[in-house]
C-alpha cells in the first residue's frame, strides 16, 4: 500500500496543535493505565499503572488548558493582523516561549510521576524485601550474567542439549531463568551488581534508564529536526507508557531503542562510519536491533550524497565482531541455544514470553505450528521484504525507519513467543520516520545555498542583458532557495 495509510494518518495528525497533541497523548496514556489496572495479569504492571495514572491525568488536563489558552491567543493575534494594527509580531515570540515553557514543565512533571518515581519505588521495595515481585525476570538474568562476566567467565550456560533435554540450570534458578537470551554487550548493565553494595545502587534498571536518557538526549541534540518533532520523539522514548512502563519494571529494550535512534540520527547526518559504530554497539546487545541495523545500510550516504553501505558495515564489524565472536566460538551450541532458539521458543524449554498477539494465540490453539510458524513467517516475510527492497529501496533514514517499523510490527505480531511490550520498537520507528521527514542535514545547507546562488547569478546575468528591452515592472524576481518553504502563518499550530 506504499505506506499510504501511514502518510494519511501523518497528514491528519499534522493539523493538530502541539498542546492539543500533548493532551491527547497523555489522555490515551491514562486510559492505558486504567486498562492495565483491570486487565493485566502481572501485579508489577498493575502497580506501575496505579502510580502512573495520576501524572498522566495531570498531563492531559494541564495540556488541554494550554491548548485552550494557545487557541485564544492565536485568535487574538489574527484579529490584530486583520485590523492592520501593530503588535502581532511583537506578541508572537513571547507567546511561543510561554507555550514551550509550559509544555516542557508538564513533560517534566509527567516524567517524574510516571517514570522516575515508580522506578525509584520499585527499586526501594526490592531492596527492602517487600512482598511481591518488584522487577521483571530479565533484570535478574542480566544482573547474574554481568556478575559472571565480571569474574571473567562465559555467561552462556548449556541449559539444554541439541535434543532439547535440560542438562543444567543455575543453582536456585529454574531452567527458564538460567537462559541468557541477550548478546554479550547487554551484560554490561549487570556488572555493577557484582559489587556487594545495596541493590538501590546496583539495580540494572538504574543503568538502563541512565543510558537511555543520555543516549537519546545526545541523539535529539544532534538531530536537525525542529523542536516540535523532537518533543514527540522524547515523549515516546522517555515519558509515555512506551517508555515509562518498561523503564520502571524491566527496561532492557530501552537502551537498545536509544542507541538505534542515535545511529539513525548519524545516518541522517551522513556520517556512515559513526552510525555503523553505534549500530555495532546496539547489535552486540540484542537481536531486536538487527532488522533496523540491516535497513540502515540502504540509507548510508556520505556528505556528498554517495551511497556508502560498506563504510557503515565496517563500523558495525569494528564493534560487534570483537564483542560477539569470542563468546560464539567459546561455546557454539550454548550461545546459539541461549540467544537464538530460546527467544524464538524453539529450545527444549518454552519461553515464558506470552501475549494476546496473533502469533502466540495461533501456537496456543494449534501446538503443531510451534516450529512451523516462525519458519513460514521468516520465509514468506523475507521474500516479500526482499521484493520490496528491490523495487523501492529506502534512500534516507526516514524511509528506513518506516520499513523497519513494518518489519518489527510483523515480527512482534506473528512470533510464537513474544511480549506485547515489543511493540515499542515499531512505535518508535514510525515516530522517527516523522522526526526525520523534513529537515536538510546541516552540512548540506552550505552547498545547497551555493548552488542556488550560482543559479541566481546566472539568471541575473541574463536579466541584465535584457534590461534595455524589458520594462522593470514586468520582470519577476528570482527565487534564491526554491527548496526552502516559508514557515507557517502566524497563529497556526501544528502537531
Amino acid at each position: 500500500m506504499q505506506f499510504s495509510v501511514v502518510r494519511a494518518l501523518s497528514r491528519r495528525l499534522g493539523s493538530i496543535g502541539p498542546e492539543a497533541g500533548d493532551a491527547i497523548l497523555y489522555a490515551v496514556s491514562a486510559a492505558f493505565a486504567v486498562v492495565t489496572i483491570y486487565t493485566s495479569g502481572l501485579a508489577l504492571y498493575r502497580q506501575w499503572a496505579e502510580l502512573a495514572i495520576g501524572p498522566f491525568i495531570f498531563g492531559a488536563v494541564a495540556s488541554a488548558v494550554l491548548a485552550v489558552l494557545a487557541a485564544r491567543r492565536a485568535r487574538r493575534i489574527r484579529r490584530i493582523r486583520a485590523d492592520g494594527a501593530d503588535g502581532a509580531g511583537t506578541e508572537a515570540a513571547p507567546r511561543i516561549r510561554r507555550q514551550w515553557v509550559g509544555r516542557i514543565a508538564i513533560a517534566v512533571c509527567v516524567f517524574a510521576g510516571a517514570t522516575a518515581i515508580p522506578l525509584g519505588l520499585e527499586i526501594i521495595w526490592r531492596s527492602n524485601g517487600d512482598p511481591g515481585s518488584h522487577y521483571q525476570p530479565e533484570v535478574g538474568v542480566i544482573e547474574r550474567a554481568g556478575q559472571i562476566v565480571a569474574k571473567g567467565k562465559d555467561p552462556y550456560p548449556e541449559v539444554t542439549n541439541p535434543h532439547g533435554k535440560v542438562v543444567h540450570h543455575l543453582p536456585g534458578q529454574s531452567a527458564v531463568n538460567s537462559f541468557v537470551p541477550y548478546l554479550p554487550l547487554m551484560t554490561v548493565f549487570g556488572i555493577p551488581s557484582e559489587k556487594k553494595h545495596d541493590i538501590v545502587l546496583t539495580d540494572a534498571r538504574i543503568f538502563f534508564s541512565l543510558a537511555t536518557l543520555l543516549v537519546a538526549g545526545t541523539a535529539l541534540w544532534l538531530c536537525p529536526a525542529d523542536g516540535r518533532r523532537k518533543m514527540r520523539a522524547l515523549q515516546v522514548i522517555a515519558i509515555l507508557p512506551t517508555a515509562a512502563l518498561p523503564l520502571a519494571t524491566g527496561g532492557d529494550d530501552m537502551p537498545v531503542v536509544a542507541f538505534l535512534l542515535l545511529a539513525m540520527v548519524l545516518a541522517q547526518r551522513r556520517q556512515p562510519f559513526a552510525s555503523g559504530v553505534v549500530l555495532g554497539i546496539v547489535s552486540a546487545m540484542k537481536f531486536t536491533a538487527w532488522p533496523l541495523a540491516a535497513l540502515a545500510l540502504f540509507a548510508a550516504r556520505n556528505r556528498r550524497g554517495e551511497r556508502r553501505p560498506l563504510t557503515m558495515f565496517l563500523g558495525m564489524l569494528v564493534v560487534a565482531g570483537p564483542v560477539v565472536v569470542p563468546f560464539a566460538l567459546s561455546g557454539p551450541w550454548a550461545f546459539f541455544d541461549n540467544v537464538v532458539l530460546f527467544p524464538l521458543g524453539l529450545s527444549g524449554v518454552a519461553s515464558p514470553a506470552a501475549s494476546p498477539l496473533p502469533g502466540h494465540l495461533l501456537v496456543t490453539a494449534f501446538p503443531f505450528l510451534h516450529r512451523i510458524l516462525p519458519v513460514a513467517v521468516g520465509l514468506v516475510g523475507g521474500a516479500l521484504l526482499a521484493w520490496y527492497l528491490y523495487r523501492r529501496p529506502p534512500r534516507a533514514a526516514a524511509q528506513a525507519c518506516k520499513v523497519g517499523g513494518v518489519v518489527m510490527g510483523v515480527i512482534t505480531l506473528l512470533a510464537p513467543a513474544t511480549r506485547i511490550g515489543y511493540l515499542l520498537y515499531p512505535i518508535n520507528f514510525f515516530v522517527w520516520s516523522y522526526l526525520f521527514a523534513d529537515p536538510v542535514p546541516r552540512d548540506l545547507t552550505a552547498s545547497t545555498e551555493e548552488s542556488a546562488t550560482n543559479a541566481a547569478n546566472a539568471a541575473n546575468a541574463g536579466d541584465e542583458s535584457r534590461e534595455s528591452r524589458e520594462p522593470i515592472e514586468e520582470r519577476t524576481p528570482v527565487a534564491l532557495c526554491p527548496s526552502v518553504s516559508p514557515g507557517p502563518a502566524l497563529g497556526t499550530v501544528q502537531w
